[in-house]
C-alpha cells in the first residue's frame, strides 16, 4: 500500500515544486528590476551629428539646435520664439541687424564681421550663417543682447537653457538607483544616478516621481530612493542688462490737430483751420509723402509755417504718410531693404532739422503682414536718430481689431514716443453695410485694446471731425465723407429728424427718397464729449482729430475741458 501512496506523493510533491516555480517566476518578471537600458540618441530624437536637442527649463522642445565648426546655433525663428524678437534678418543685403536705443549692430552673414557705431570688429565664431535657406544665430551671439543661460552636454548634444529663474523642487537620491523612461520597474533606463545626487522633481505621484537630473535627463524614480524633498531658489542671470529706451513724451495731456497740407499752398490755409481752436498743443501738417521704392518722398515743409506755430505756442510734427501714391508703391520692397530704409530715415530726420520741426508723425497705412516685422525695424531704426535729435516720435495705428497685429504696438510702445490710435473708419468708403464712423465701443474697445499693449502715458485717441453720409438702394451702398456743419445742413435741408442712439452714443436720422434710404450717424459736440470722457477713464496720453477744418467751434469747449480734468 505504501509503495502505491509514495509515487502519488512524488507526484504531488512535483505539482506543487513546478507551481511554485512557475508562480515565483510570474513574480519575478513582474516585480524584478529591468535591466534594459534606453537609446539617448533615441530619446533625445536626434538627427545627425550636427543636431543638438533643447531642454529649455524643464521641458525638450521640439525646436532644435545646431552643432556647426564647434558652436551651438539657433534657428532665427526658435531666438524670436523664445528669446529676443528684435534680431532681424535682410536676406537681400545678407546682414542679421540687431537694434538698442542708440545704435544698430550689424553682423555680415556667414563672416565675423560685426558693425556698430564705433566700426568694426572680427568675433571668434561666425554670428550669424545659413545652412540651405534657414538663418541660425550663434547661442552666443544672442546672448549678447538676452538675459538667460545654457549649459551643454554631450552624447547625444543638448542644451539647458535657462530663462526664468523660479523657485523649485528638488530633492537627493538616497540609494543608487536608475532613472527610467516611465514610472515602472519594467521601464527602461535612462541614466544611473547615484546616492547623494541632487535632482529637480517635476511631477511626484503615489510611488513614483518625474525628475530631471544635474545633466538634463528628464525621466522617473521611485519615491523610495529620494530624500529631504525641499524647495531651492534659483539665482537669476543678470550678465546682460535690457537697455532703456527713454521716451520724449511731454507734460500734460497732448492735443494734436492734423492740418491737411496738399501743396505748398496749402501751407497758407493755417491761420484758417486754426481759428477759433482752443488747447491745441500740436498741428500735424501732411508734408511728407512717399513716392518711389527707393526711399524718395516729396516735402511741402514750409519754415515760415514752423516759425509762426512756433509763435502760437505749438509744436509741429510732420506727417509722412505712404496712401497718396500707394498704386505705385511697393511698401515691402521699400522696408525689407536696410539701405532703403537708412535713405528714407536720413532723409526725414534731416527734413525735420532743416526746419526745426518738434516731431515726426508715421501714417504708414494698408502695410501686409509678411511686411509687419519690416515696418517694425524701420520703427526701431527711425527712433535713434529722433531720440538723439529730441525729436517726438510717433506712429498712428489702427483700431487694433482683426488683422493688424503685425503693426506691433507692444514694440511701438517700447521704441516710440506716442501711438496713436486712428479711433475712426469703423465704417468707411466700400464698407458692406452702413453704419457709425466711430461708435462708442469701437472708441473703447481700440483705447482698452491699445492700452493692454502700449503704457497709457503713450497712447493719444484720435476722434473723426467728419460724419458719412449713407444711401443705400437696391442692395448697393455707398457713402460720402463730410464735415460737421456739412453734415448739420444736409440734416437740416432733409428735414431728417435727429434722435440719440444710446449704442453709439450718437444722434442718428434717416429718410427715404426715390427708392433709397439715406442714414447718417452724426458726430458732434455731444458725441466728441462722450468719446472724450472715455479717454479721460483710461488716463492716456491725449487727443488727436483728423482733420482741421471739419469741425464745428463749439467742439473746442468740449476739448478744453478734457484738456483741463
Amino acid at each position: 500500500m505504501k509503495k502505491k501512496i509514495l509515487p502519488v506523493v512524488i507526484a504531488i510533491v512535483l505539482i506543487i515544486v513546478i507551481a511554485g516555480a512557475s508562480f515565483g517566476k510570474t513574480l519575478w518578471e513582474k516585480y524584478s528590476y529591468s535591466k534594459e537600458r534606453a537609446d539617448l540618441a533615441d530619446y533625445f530624437k536626434m538627427a545627425g551629428e550636427t543636431d543638438v536637442a533643447i531642454v529649455l527649463q524643464d521641458e525638450i522642445i521640439e525646436e532644435r539646435a545646431r552643432l556647426l565648426d564647434g558652436t551651438y546655433y539657433l534657428d532665427l525663428d526658435t531666438v524670436h520664439k523664445y528669446f529676443n524678437t528684435r534680431f532681424y534678418e535682410d536676406r537681400g543685403e545678407g546682414l542679421l541687424l540687431y537694434t538698442i536705443p542708440d545704435d544698430i549692430i550689424s553682423a555680415v552673414t556667414g563672416s565675423r564681421e560685426v558693425t556698430d557705431k564705433d566700426g568694426s570688429r572680427t568675433m571668434d565664431y561666425i554670428p550669424a550663417r545659413y545652412e540651405g535657406d534657414t538663418l541660425y544665430v550663434a547661442i552666443d551671439y544672442v546672448k549678447k543682447y538676452t538675459n538667460f543661460e545654457y549649459e551643454s552636454f554631450t552624447e547625444p548634444n543638448r542644451l539647458q537653457i535657462y530663462t526664468q529663474w523660479n523657485e523649485r523642487q528638488v530633492t537627493d537620491i538616497k540609494k543608487d538607483t536608475a532613472v527610467r523612461v516611465l514610472g515602472g520597474v519594467k521601464s527602461a533606463i535612462l541614466e544611473d544616478v547615484a546616492a547623494g545626487d541632487k535632482v529637480v522633481v517635476l511631477e511626484q505621484m503615489e510611488t513614483w516621481s518625474k525628475v530631471k537630473t544635474a545633466d538634463s535627463v528628464i525621466g522617473y524614480v521611485e519615491n523610495k530612493r529620494l530624500n529631504d524633498t525641499r524647495i531651492e531658489a534659483l539665482v537669476p542671470v543678470t550678465d546682460y542688462e535690457e537697455p532703456v529706451y527713454t521716451s520724449q513724451t511731454r507734460e500734460g495731456k497732448i492735443n494734436l490737430g492734423w492740418h491737411v497740407v496738399a501743396g505748398t499752398a496749402g501751407n497758407d490755409t493755417l491761420g484758417e483751420v486754426t481759428a477759433g481752436t482752443k488747447g491745441l498743443t500740436v498741428i500735424s501738417p501732411t508734408w511728407f509723402k512717399l513716392s518711389d521704392n527707393d526711399g524718395g518722398f516729396t516735402s511741402f515743409a514750409s519754415q515760415n509755417y514752423v516759425d509762426k506755430v512756433h509763435n502760437m505756442g505749438m509744436e509741429v510734427w510732420g506727417l509722412v504718410e505712404n496712401i497718396e501714391y500707394k498704386d505705385s508703391l511697393d511698401m515691402y520692397a521699400i522696408l525689407s531693404s536696410t539701405t532703403t530704409r537708412a535713405k528714407l530715415i536720413d532723409g526725414l530726420v534731416n527734413e525735420a532739422l532743416t526746419y526745426g520741426l518738434d516731431g515726426i508723425n508715421i501714417d504708414f497705412e494698408q502695410i501686409s503682414s509678411d511686411c509687419g516685422e519690416h515696418f517694425t525695424e524701420f520703427i526701431r531704426e527711425l527712433s535713434i536718430p529722433c531720440r538723439l535729435n529730441e525729436l517726438v516720435l510717433s506712429i498712428d495705428n489702427y483700431v487694433p481689431m482683426g488683422g493688424t497685429d503685425h503693426y506691433n504696438r507692444t514694440e511701438q510702445g517700447i521704441v516710440a514716443d506716442y501711438v496713436i490710435i486712428m479711433g475712426y473708419d469703423e465704417h468707411y468708403a466700400g464698407s458692406k453695410e452702413a453704419g457709425s464712423v466711430a461708435s462708442i465701443n469701437f472708441v473703447e474697445e481700440g483705447i482698452k485694446q491699445t492700452v493692454a499693449q502700449v503704457p497709457a502715458e503713450k497712447v493719444i485717441n484720435a476722434v473723426p471731425f467728419y460724419t458719412r453720409i449713407w444711401e443705400t438702394k437696391d442692395g448697393a451702398i455707398g457713402s460720402q465723407a463730410v464735415g460737421m456743419d456739412m453734415a448739420e445742413e444736409y440734416v437740416r435741408a432733409h428735414n431728417i429728424t435727429l434722435e440719440w442712439d444710446e449704442e453709439t452714443c450718437q444722434n442718428y436720422g434717416e429718410y427715404t427718397a426715390d427708392g433709397s434710404l439715406f442714414q447718417v450717424w452724426l458726430e458732434d459736440e455731444r458725441s466728441i464729449e462722450v468719446k472724450l470722457n472715455i479717454m479721460e477713464k483710461y488716463q492716456i496720453a491725449g487727443v488727436a482729430s483728423w482733420r482741421l477744418g471739419f469741425e464745428k467751434p463749439e467742439i473746442w469747449d468740449q476739448f478744453e475741458a478734457y484738456l483741463n480734468r
